[in-house]
């Protein structure tokens, strides 16, 4: 891939964001810049040790045989039903693929629910079964868990914790680290359209055609992964809160490499596109549950993208960009018409409560 333009950011002027406050905002949840100082500055410090300091989507820990990653989160969308899912199968599906994201085969689930007096009993028994569903499906058990009340107007009707425990098996481990320049950044499928999923059932967007979340269970691309390309797999990701440039902009920080897009392959739906364009946002930004991003090694690119198009959850998988020895830590979008953007990690909040 072409190396950017040495001058690139030079010119640039943006107003100074708002970076000192007194108490929470809801830009600390974003999984942006705010929520990546808020854990820097405020939990780190204090919580520190050499397994938590990687901030991996999950934690590998030291074991008497294969080692185990664990992965906790927790879980606030409004409405809590919406099309292609809800907070219960987002929940198992968010931990399932943050275990995947580690390389791991995940196998238990705790979970906790806070519930608001009033809550239906109707829509909690809707949300238990289709977390029960999403469990099978995902071929995981829920062996642990938790429920408090809190009064009403405390919830937003329903939270869910969950924290997952998987194997990794032995081979390969993707990590961050390994990612080099050369590497080819393949998308498993379309972006965005969980976060615009959850944005129409709120109403109001008068969208042509109903979007539906693409929450799913990931590690079966994993697996086939691991299996197809083996040490030519460097790196996953799946970008839910902050969208795809968040998760990049993470990856190339931590490999000290640039990331280079290129517009017209970045995989994105007419009817998200469209809605982002009515809303004012970015698709790079927009919230996903049902996508992988994958760094492979260049020769491995073109198995790794037929290994994903064999299973129905990576059948529009595809090349979206690479990793580049010029900007190192920069995410680098070239548009349709010859120019370049940096595409910065979020700043703020763009879509709160949708993961």
């Amino acid at each position: 891939m072409p190396e950017p333009n040495a001058t690139l950011a030079s010119g640039l002027a943006c107003p100074v964001p708002v970076t000192e406050y007194d108490r929470v905002q809801l830009g600390h949840g974003s999984g942006g810049k705010m929520s990546a100082r808020l854990i820097r500055e405020r939990f780190l410090p204090l919580f520190e040790n050499d397994v938590l300091r990687r901030l991996g989507d999950g934690a590998v820990v030291p074991h008497a045989g294969p080692d185990l990653v664990i992965s906790t989160d927790t879980f606030v969308v409004h409405p809590l039903e919406f099309p292609g899912g809800d907070i219960g199968s987002l929940a198992v599906h968010g931990t399932v693929n943050d275990l995947a994201m580690m390389g791991a085969d995940p196998l238990y689930l705790s979970v906790g629910f806070i519930l608001e007096e009033g809550l239906p009993f109707d829509l909690l028994d809707r949300v238990v079964a289709s977390m029960a569903r999403a469990v099978r499906d995902a071929g995981v058990a829920i062996v642990a868990g938790d429920t408090k009340v809190v009064d009403r107007g405390k919830a937003d009707g329903m939270f869910i914790n969950t924290t997952g425990i998987g194997r990794i098996p032995p081979g390969v481990r993707p990590d961050p680290e390994l990612v080099v320049a050369g590497d080819v950044l393949i998308s498993s499928g379309p972006l965005g359209r969980h976060g615009i999923a959850v944005m129409a059932a709120r109403g109001g967007l008068g969208l042509a055609a109903e979007v539906e979340s693409d929450s799913a269970a990931l590690h079966p691309l994993v697996a086939l992964l691991r299996d197809r390309i083996g040490g030519g797999l460097h790196a996953l990701r799946d970008p839910t809160r902050g969208g795809a440039a968040s998760a990049l902009n993470e990856i190339a920080s931590t490999a000290g490499v640039g990331i280079e897009l290129a517009e017209e392959l970045v995989p994105v739906p007419g009817v998200v596109r469209a809605a982002c364009e009515v809303l004012g946002l970015d698709p790079l930004y927009v919230a996903n549950e049902g996508v992988l991003l994958a760094f492979v090694a260049e020769e491995a690119a073109d198995e790794a993208v037929r290994a994903l198009r064999s299973h129905a959850l990576g059948s529009e998988a595809t090349v979206m960009g690479g990793a580049v020895a010029g900007h190192p830590g920069m995410v680098v979008l070239r548009t349709g018409l010859g120019g370049r953007r940096i595409v910065e990690m979020l700043p703020g909040d763009q879509l709160p409560r949708i993961c």
